[in-house]
């Protein structure tokens, strides 16, 4: 308990303040209505198990507080906040911050059904904390056996819980939920002890409880009981195998793969058990047959992987929805990248060897080569169905473009198909690229019709994009050069008319590009038409002023408007002559008339005048 209550303490700092902490102590008030605290009440968690058919407690504060992603670390500390809250509401601590006093929940004192709440609380923080050392454990082993010990913790608490909930003040579901959960909790605890016996009993007896609490109540708290039904199925299927129920096994995998991989306790021991048991059946696998040749097959990852893959390959065509089908095909190609790396590693020392094993026998490739050849085309294969299958689901998604643009979402365009047969086209280019196959004539033959078709159905998106943006002569065109692949691979099909079968059908690609032909050809006429109307006289507009287009009608509506244009004012500049500037070019050389005889003569002074002139003297 001091362990506990130092986790309590741990968290205080991370307690949260605001409105979240508002809403978290809205859990813990008292609810209103009748008092339990007289003898003839019925006491229950109903009012906080089941609120309003929403969930109850346990599940909506997992969701809410971190088990969505994962974080067992972050429930953890809530539930650390939630007790300490719980604690002070009802007046319940255990001593004060220099001294530790511990208090036990008695039937006496059960005067309120957030008493049970307490040990409910108290239960699932140990549990979260050993959820969350199995997290770390697998990084560090040591950490499993404090994990052991919080799982213990766990069940000491929900046996508590089942022990308070045997009064008489507690109603009859209450006790059926209390019993189905220490249940749930002892057989977790058995399961990581390896008592698969025990963990079975526990198991079913929590599964049992379930199922008639889901018979007995409403529809909506029918489906959460059914809930947790599902989430215990695979344990008891997995204890059950354990024990030697071999038909338990076939069970396991068909729910894995259904659901496209398990999640919770189970997960990392279903892995290991599928790897298991393939391995036990590898041990008999030696050589695999593809193309009429046969190869050894010596790499126990690489034997594993072929023998699931078959059952991978069903699951995806038993997918039911795109998403999970999304999600096995991603696994599936995780598996086959890691086998194709295992044989690389081999490779690389037997270069030398493949080498003179060349040179030996004209071009056959070593069978290491070929068995990496033959993986690189599964994953190729692989991602080629994937990126089909993702385009179906666009081109349904093109099919409903009118109402997803009435529900406000993103609709998908033709440029996105146009990509993914891209991708498409360039695995194909890869597959013809691949050692030990380049003389394969009828794998060749095959490839290239394969790339026909999938140029089709590119061709044809291509085409769909340029209608959207009303460029019709080059859609037409592209429209063309659907119907030449089309008719290219019905007419070489031929003999390889099975291994077609899987490909999208080209005749109803015919089908559709004819009737898309007389589409375009009808809404090329209209916008023609509307586009002569458009530039008629008698509606177009220049922007010229009435005093500009006398002789021109024109509807005009800005005429009888406030902001009617009459002539353009101010008015704009107009060029005008400048004032002409006059060079006299003549006047160097006009001889002027003599005017000596109309100019005085000066006497001329002499020498005598010019003293008088110096002494100014004038005469």
């Amino acid at each position: 308990m001091a362990a506990e209550r130092q986790g309590s303490g741990g968290n205080r700092g991370t307690g949260g303040g605001g409105s979240g902490c508002a809403e978290e102590n809205k859990e813990n008030e008292r609810p209103a209505g009748p008092q339990p605290g007289d003898l003839g009440d019925s006491l229950g968690l109903e009012s906080i198990l089941c609120r309003g058919g929403e969930g109850d407690i346990v599940k909506e504060s997992q969701q809410q507080h971190g088990l969505r992603h994962g974080d067992f670390q972050r429930y953890r500390g809530y539930c650390s906040r939630r007790l300490r809250r719980l604690r002070k509401t009802l007046n319940f601590k255990m001593g004060n911050r220099h001294k530790f006093t511990g208090k036990k929940v008695t039937e006496e004192i059960l005067s309120d059904n957030r008493y049970l709440l307490l040990i409910l609380m108290d239960a699932e923080r140990a549990w979260s904390y050993a959820m969350q050392l199995k997290q770390e454990a697998n990084t560090e082993p040591r950490k499993r056996f404090h994990l052991l010990s919080r799982l213990r913790k766990a069940v000491k608490h929900a046996e508590e819980l089942e022990r308070l909930c045997e009064s008489n003040r507690v109603d009859a579901k209450t006790k059926l939920e209390a019993q189905a959960y220490m249940a749930y909790l002892t057989g977790m605890l058995r399961f990581e002890h390896q008592e698969w016996k025990a963990a079975m009993e526990a198991f079913n007896k929590c599964k049992t409880i379930y199922e008639k609490l889901a018979n007995a109540f409403t529809e909506e708290q029918a489906v959460l009981y059914n809930q947790r039904v599902e989430e215990i199925s695979p344990n008891i299927r997995y204890c059950a195998y354990n024990i030697g129920d071999q038909s338990a096994m076939n069970e396991l995998m068909q729910m894995r793969l259904r659901s496209g991989g398990t999640e919770g306790l189970l997960a990392e021991k279903l892995e290991a058990l599928i790897t298991q048991t393939r391995a036990k059946q590898a041990a008999t696998m030696s050589e695999v047959e593809w193309r009429g040749r046969t190869v050894p097959v010596k790499i126990d990852k690489v034997r594993i992987f072929l023998l699931g893959l078959a059952d991978n390959e069903a699951a995806i065509a038993q997918a039911e929805n795109e998403e999970t089908k999304e999600r096995l095909f991603e696994s599936l190609l995780s598996e086959c990248r890691d086998a194709i790396q295992a044989v690389r590693e081999d490779l690389k020392p037997d270069q030398k060897q493949r080498e003179h094993s060349l040179e030996n026998d004209s071009g056959k490739v070593s069978n290491i080569q070929y068995l990496h050849s033959y993986l690189t085309y599964i994953k190729l294969s692989t991602a080629i169905k994937r990126n089909e299958s993702m385009a179906k689901s666009l081109q349904k998604a093109l099919l409903q473009q009118q109402r997803s643009e009435e529900d406000g979402k993103r609709t998908p365009r033709p440029q996105d198909l146009i990509r993914l047969y891209d991708i498409i086209l360039q695995n194909l280019v890869e597959l013809t690229q691949l050692p030990g196959l380049e003389e394969d004539k009828n794998f060749q033959k095959e490839i290239g019709l394969k790339t026909l078709v999938y140029k089709a159905y590119r061709c044809f998106f291509i085409a769909q994009s340029y209608v959207l943006v009303k460029k019709w002569s080059e859609a037409l065109v592209l429209y063309e050069r659907v119907l030449k692949y089309a008719r290219e691979v019905q007419s070489g099909a031929g003999s390889y008319t099975n291994s077609l079968k899987e490909l999208p059908n080209v005749q109803d690609l015919i089908t559709q590009v004819n009737a898309e032909k007389y589409s375009l050809q009808a809404a090329a006429i209209l916008d023609a038409n509307d586009t002569h109307e458009t530039e008629s006289p008698s509606q177009v507009k220049d922007g010229k002023p009435l005093s500009e287009r006398f002789e021109t009608f024109c509807l005009d509506p800005s005429l009888v408007s406030k902001q009617v244009s009459l002539v353009h004012f101010p008015p704009g500049f107009q060029p005008i002559p400048c004032k002409p500037l006059f060079f006299d070019l003549a006047l160097n050389h006009v001889a002027f008339p003599p005017l000596e005889d109309k100019v005085e003569q000066k006497a001329k002074s002499g020498l005598t005048g010019y003293i008088k002139g110096i002494f100014g003297f004038k005469s």
